[in-house]
């Protein structure tokens, strides 16, 4: 099945900036997110296409080069495709190859650059080998995004078995050159001018054979493992930002670096702010009269309640604006500015004395109060006389 184009995935045009991504990512990461779909796989499968989506158009160069080449601009090497390094000679091959097959993973983690760790693949099949790098996808509340917060999460990784040292043969045995490959690891097909090396079959590139597999790990050299890890958090993040830990991805095979964990916040839905960048939205309500008549509210902010003067003549929906009052500046200073947006209320389940004293609101007012209302009957009643003009 072909993939679904990434603009189409978030619901944006090809020319949207770079926050409009970010607010169309932020809304579905948010709706499909595991946590708020346990066991749902089709839900867990959205979130894994959004967030692809997201990491490919919010990077200007990987978003340039999926423009020109489509999704086959994201699968050749760092940065995308680039036909002097992806494609030159046949001692590459396996590298282009690997970059079109390789990685993909499952899950929350997964190999964010197709098993090739930090830097590239040594044509030593027993060199050192760096380990993949891993993501892991952490759901945060709003406070804790602009406090900031430390948070312990368990990470699943492998590394090299301790018995065998990651060799795969049982202690007191060794490893053998495999004899198809020569112990070089790769086999070289076809003719003349066109040549493919590839991974040798028989030992899966490695160069040598187990002929008395290790009991601990089976032979694979690799065993599962999981660690807890404290993560701090600074103030001001917001979703879609990766934290890097150094080191705490996947351990390196045969005495290789391990990998980087990228951790990517989401920041939960919260039921009085909206964030907009470094702002935040606070949708106060109001009562009629405060709205007619004026008044003062009380604003919950970062440093507690600020009170906030109402105008007499205040309408449904109007913006104020506290300055400083918003989030903290990511690896920053200062803060962002905190927008009042004022609703005004209806009041329902009236008793008869609440609604006597309506009517009796009503009553001492003419169309003369209501500038809005008698503008929009004016506008209305001109589109109707143009309308009987255009049906004779």
């Amino acid at each position: 099945m072909a993939k679904q184009d990434y603009y189409e995935l978030l619901g944006v045009s090809k020319t949207a900036s770079a926050d409009e991504i970010k607010k169309a990512y932020r809304k579905l990461a948010m709706k499909y997110h595991p946590d708020r779909n346990p066991g749902n796989k089709e839900a867990e499968e959205k979130f894994k296409e959004v967030s692809e989506a997201y990491e490919i158009l919010s990077d200007d160069n990987k978003r340039a080069n999926y423009d020109r080449y489509g999704h086959e601009g994201t699968k050749f090497g760092p940065g995308g495709f680039d036909f002097g390094r992806d494609f030159t000679h046949a001692g590459d091959f396996s590298d282009l190859f690997e970059g079109l097959f390789g990685g993909g993973g499952g899950g929350i983690f997964e190999n964010l650059f197709g098993g090739g760790g930090r830097g590239r693949r040594s044509n030593n099949p027993n060199a050192p080998q760096n380990g993949a790098d891993l993501r892991y996808d952490l759901q945060i509340t709003l406070e804790e995004a602009l406090f900031g917060t430390t948070k312990e999460i368990s990470i699943p990784h492998d590394h090299d078995c301790p018995d065998c040292k990651g060799t795969g043969a049982a202690p007191g045995s060794a490893r053998e050159t495999c004899k198809q490959c020569g112990g070089s690891g790769y086999v070289i097909s076809g003719a003349a001018f066109f040549k493919v090396q590839s991974p040798c079959p028989v030992c899966n590139g490695t160069g040598s054979v187990v002929r008395t597999p290790c009991r601990t790990c089976r032979g694979s050299g690799r065993v599962k493992d999981k660690s807890t890890i404290s993560l701090k958090i600074p103030r001001g993040v917001d979703t879609g930002v990766r934290l890097r830990m150094a080191g705490k991805g996947e351990g390196g095979q045969r005495g290789g670096a391990a990998g980087d964990l990228h951790v990517v916040i989401h920041v939960k839905e919260h039921p009085l702010f909206e964030r907009d960048g470094d702002d935040l939205i606070c949708a106060i309500p109001i009562s009629p009269d405060v709205a007619a008549l004026g008044g003062e509210v009380e604003v919950p902010t970062l440093d507690g309640f600020a009170k906030l003067k109402i105008s007499a003549g205040t309408t449904n929906g109007k913006m104020l604006r506290l300055r400083d009052k918003g989030c903290p500046v990511l690896n920053g200073r200062g803060f962002g500015d905190l927008l009042v947006r004022l609703e005004v209320e209806i009041p329902t389940k009236l008793n008869s004395k609440q609604k006597a004293a309506l009517e009796a609101f009503r009553n001492a007012f003419d169309k003369s109060s209501y500038p809005a209302m008698n503008k929009f009957h004016e506008h209305a009643e001109k589109f109707l006389a143009e309308r009987d003009k255009l049906k004779k």
